[in-house]
């Protein structure tokens, strides 16, 4: 069966990648963010994974906004890099795992998620950023082959946190049930509390934050208790976002181990969280 070795959370922010791009990494601005990533950074660096499952939102360059699924699974053998409006990120297009890919949506759909297949993909900041945070320096190719996963977090009604956490469980059962011996890391992404319009635009609340980081190794039965109108009061319309690190922590074991951990205000103008976490606590 496919183990989930490791998970993590992180936020997508598109100006991250453009600092990684840019060489900016070293400005006083961003050190503080890099600085904090390292120490994940090295330990994901000695376990890299065959397959890494990433859990994001498009934004409106891979799919029509008129047309937006709850929740959809790439089931390509590779994945382009969007061009968000400003050319292509320089960095490698993403290898696929179409075997994984299609034992993810048969299992899905049988266990009740209604999970759109997408058969043409391109990925954009919300797939890509992510997979910098873990190897800032992939070459010619990322370290392992890319299963994307993509849920609405946009256009209301998006799936409830519970929703969310279920859809998770469901997942690490279907690893569990994937043949061979195939290494799983799970990238939940987005968030954390931000919000980019409106009467609260650059709405940050690090209390919630710090309970959100807290409650994700703890207690994410919490987390899925909370509605959605209550993540977009306390963490921003954008903050929602945060739904998808519970689809992340319902695919791991119930006893997990906090790896590392970082916070820091503001990334643009969103708060920036990463959690690593070690599936193999219990060996």
């Amino acid at each position: 069966m496919a183990e989930v070795i490791w998970g993590l959370a992180t936020s997508h922010v598109p100006s991250i990648g453009a600092a990684m791009d840019g060489g900016k990494t070293e400005d006083p601005y961003w050190k503080p963010l890099f600085e904090g990533y390292r120490p994940a950074r090295e330990w994901m660096a000695e376990r890299t994974p065959d397959v890494a499952l990433v859990i994001y939102n498009d934004h409106a360059n891979a799919l029509d906004i008129d047309v937006v699924p709850t929740f959809a699974i790439g089931t390509a053998d590779r994945y382009e890099v969007a061009d968000e409006g400003f050319g292509k990120r320089p960095v490698p297009d993403v290898v696929g795992a179409p075997e994984l890919s299609l034992h993810l949506l048969e299992n899905l759909v049988d266990d009740g998620f209604d999970m759109t297949s997408l058969q043409q993909l391109d990925v954009d900041h919300g797939c890509t950023v992510p997979l910098s945070v873990y190897c800032p320096e992939p070459g010619d190719r990322w370290p392992c082959a890319v299963v994307p996963l993509l849920v609405n977090v946009i256009q209301y009604p998006q799936p409830t946190a519970a929703r969310c956490y279920r859809l998770g469980r469901s997942i690490g059962a279907a690893l569990r049930g994937f043949p061979g011996d195939s290494t799983i890391a799970i990238f939940g992404t987005g968030g954390m509390s931000h919000q980019l319009a409106g009467a609260r635009a650059g709405f940050i609340n690090a209390e919630f934050d710090r309970m959100f980081l807290d409650k994700i190794e703890t207690d994410p039965e919490h987390l899925a208790g909370l509605s959605r109108e209550e993540y977009v009061r306390q963490a921003g319309s954008e903050g929602f976002e945060l739904v998808m690190w519970l689809i992340m922590r319902g695919a791991m074991d119930e006893r997990i181990h906090r790896v590392h951990e970082t916070y820091h205000v503001p990334a643009s103008n969103t708060a920036a969280g990463l959690a690593l976490f070690d599936n193999r606590a219990h060996a």
